[in-house]
């Protein structure tokens, strides 16, 4: 059995939301599985050990709405992230996997190693996924050097060509029984806390919010919008018993509550090339897109809580399948 390095990109939680299932299966299939993360410290626990923790290449949100770049340039030591790419042995491995983790990713491209990319990313470049109105060529030359890999393997909201596949829905996701406790739930990781408050109080006075902060640690009561610190299971909670979801235009928390059958509306980052692609596939499905909070978006806003309805989608589990067919063809003599 081969020995295999999982490297997972660790800004946001999507990446860590999807390990969560595809961990267990890789372990399945390796006499040695290594996980390595780089980036900012989770908000999920994990129920694998770390081999590798690394700085790497992490964005940094800021509070109205984007990436703070002031702050996520600032954090971007190249001597140090030269370093772990230097020290990080992948010729020890039988096959690297990325979820677009770029210290893996290089250190595979200077010494010639294969990298595997398995990642949400992957289909976003695919020539067949959607792109927004207004492309943004720097945004996705960015998308498409910042984890370079040998092969592409993606998951996308749609199956744009046979190389994509449908998002991982984690199992504690799936063993869920949705339910309408009349609560909408919020993420938004790149606003503020007072922003959010101020706007879904002047948005409806007589909506129930739950909104997960980044910036908050302890829970906090604004009439009627609850602000509470992001915990996965107190988010996997309020998301399966939601009137409906209201968070950015990432891909595993728009993915599950299509999954849950929650009415949903998403808010793309500013200068987040990834998201607006995003916003583009989910769009075209029928899921409305506010492009902020100002009040030239709340109508919007508005006509979603009073006559939003949810997009049937079909997210069968595939993973396992996905997982098998990585290995058969990235280690055909293993595999036999």
């Amino acid at each position: 059995m081969p020995r295999i390095l999982y490297a997972i990109q660790g800004t946001g939680n999507g990446h860590l939301s999807r390990a969560l299932d595809i961990v267990p299966l890789l372990q399945q299939h390796a006499s040695r599985l290594d996980v390595l993360i780089s980036g900012p410290p989770a908000d999920i626990e994990l129920p694998f050990a770390v081999q590798h923790r690394c700085h790497g290449m992490g964005f940094i949100f800021g509070k109205k709405g984007g990436v703070n770049f002031v702050k996520t340039f600032w954090q971007l030591n190249s001597a140090a992230f030269l370093r772990e790419v230097r020290q990080m042995p992948v010729e020890s491995y039988d096959l690297v996997i990325s979820d677009f983790e770029p210290v893996s990713a290089w250190a595979c491209q200077l010494r010639n190693v294969p990298c595997v990319a398995l990642s949400h990313q992957s289909a976003v470049l695919s020539d067949y996924a959607p792109r927004p109105r207004h492309d943004d060529l720097i945004g996705r030359a960015v998308l498409r050097h910042y984890a370079p890999a040998t092969a592409r393997y993606g998951f996308h909201f749609e199956c744009y060509e046979p190389g994509i596949h449908t998002p991982v829905i984690r199992q504690q996701v799936r063993q869920l029984t949705p339910r309408n406790d009349g609560h909408y739930t919020v993420y938004l990781p790149s606003f503020d806390e007072e922003t959010l408050v101020r706007r879904l109080r002047y948005l409806s006075a007589a909506t129930r919010w739950e909104v997960f902060s980044k910036h908050s640690r302890q829970e906090s009561e604004h009439g009627n919008v609850r602000v509470r610190p992001v915990s996965g299971a107190a988010f996997t909670e309020s998301l399966a018993h939601s009137a409906g979801v209201l968070c950015g235009a990432g891909f595993e928390t728009p993915a599950e509550a299509l999954y849950l059958g929650k009415k949903l509306l998403v808010i793309p980052m500013k200068n987040q090339y990834e998201q607006a692609c995003n916003a583009a596939a989910l769009a075209r499905m029928g899921v409305p897109v506010a492009k902020g909070l100002k009040d030239r978006h709340l109508a919007g806003l508005d006509d979603w809580l009073q006559s939003g309805r949810p997009v049937p989608v079909s997210y069968p589990d595939e993973t396992a399948a996905v997982i098998g067919k990585l290995l058969l063809e990235q280690l055909p003599v293993l595999a036999r």
